[in-house]
Order: structure tokens, then C-alpha cells, then sequence
């Protein structure tokens, strides 16, 4: 009983005009609910894209995962719709831990006119596919593998298919990597020069 008295004379000296509370601050030690709790910090988070975020570390550097494949690769995919294909990767995002693979995963894309010039198409992209989708792949025997590191005798360390034992890493793939990229380069410089 005497605590309903002491709540309604406290009911009663509260007076709830429309601009008692505006502009006052609550005191935290009354409202505890209100403070903010500093027991785990969220994750800085980057934006990337308006639908896409990008995960970062302490000094807004982002994630970079590692990946068990590189541009050139040659992989098959291992689920997904198009399970089954093989092809090259020609592009990877390690903050998503994500590849491209050449004519595989096309998406039809519709691209705005940009002036009587240049009138608006359909065009088929080739969109990404996660790096876990993905295996390397050996042309000359036909098999799928999983990936494995060794040093060489002259302190190289490379990559090779575990079940073929064939070395991924040798130096002709990276130079013909080189030269492709050195191609597309040159002729997205051409074919900008001659659009401007």
C-alpha cells in the first residue's frame, strides 16, 4: 500500500506539459538502457558498393583473403549451374574471395543509350563465382585436383595438383599471363583513343 501511495505522489508531481521535455537530456545513471555497451566493438565495414560491403581491418585497410587459385589458372567448376565447364580465370577479388572464369556465368545485362551515337544494347557479362566453386584443373590428364605447395630445390615455392603432382607455378604460364594482360591493355588503350 505504501508503495502505491509513493507512486502516485510521484505521478502527481510530474507535470507533462508539451514543452517540459523538449530540449533536456536524460541522465544515463537514471535510464541505464540508454548508454551504450563497449564490451565488443562492431567491425569496421567499407562501403564498396551501394549493395555490397567490404569487411576492413582496424586502420580501414581491407580484408584480403587468400585464395588458392591466380589469374591464368585453369579450373573447373565444381557446383553451381554450371557445373561441369572448365575455363581460365581472367580476373579475381580477394576482398570477397571471388573469380571470373572466361564465357563462364554469363548474365545478360542491359546497358542505357549514351546519345544518338551509341544507342542502348543487351550485352552478356561474365559475373563472379565464389573461389570454393571453383578446383584447378589439368588439361593433359583431365582430372580435377586439389592444390598443394612444395620448395624446389632452388627455393622456389610453388604450386602443383596434389593428384597429378603437375607444377602450376612454372615460368611460361606467368609469361604468357604477362602478355595477355599486356594485349587487353593496349587494346583498351586503342580502342579508348579511338572512341574519344
Amino acid at each position: 500500500m505504501a508503495a502505491m501511495a509513493a507512486l502516485q505522489s510521484s505521478f502527481t508531481s510530474l507535470s507533462l506539459s508539451s514543452n517540459s521535455f523538449l530540449g533536456q537530456h536524460f541522465s544515463p545513471l537514471l535510464y541505464p538502457s540508454l548508454t551504450k555497451s563497449t564490451e565488443k566493438p562492431c567491425p569496421i565495414v567499407m562501403r564498396l558498393k551501394r549493395w555490397e560491403r567490404k569487411e576492413c581491418k582496424p586502420n580501414s585497410l581491407p580484408v584480403l583473403h587468400k585464395m588458392h587459385v591466380k589469374v591464368g589458372d585453369t579450373v573447373k567448376i565444381i557446383s553451381g549451374r554450371e557445373k561441369g565447364k572448365t575455363g581460365e580465370i581472367s580476373k579475381i577479388f580477394r576482398h570477397n574471395s571471388t573469380v571470373v572464369v572466361k564465357d563462364i556465368n554469363l548474365k545478360t545485362k542491359h546497358v542505357k543509350g549514351r546519345g544518338e551515337d551509341e544507342p542502348g544494347q543487351i550485352i552478356k557479362i561474365e559475373a563472379p563465382i565464389h573461389s570454393s566453386n571453383v578446383m584447378l584443373y589439368s588439361k593433359e590428364q583431365n582430372v580435377a585436383s586439389r592444390v598443394g605447395h612444395k620448395i624446389l630445390e632452388d627455393g622456389k615455392r610453388v604450386r602443383y595438383l596434389i593428384k597429378t603432382g603437375e607444377i602450376i607455378d612454372s615460368a611460361e604460364n606467368w609469361e604468357r599471363v604477362v602478355k595477355d594482360k599486356e594485349k587487353t591493355e593496349v587494346a583498351a588503350t586503342v580502342g579508348g583513343a579511338a572512341a574519344s
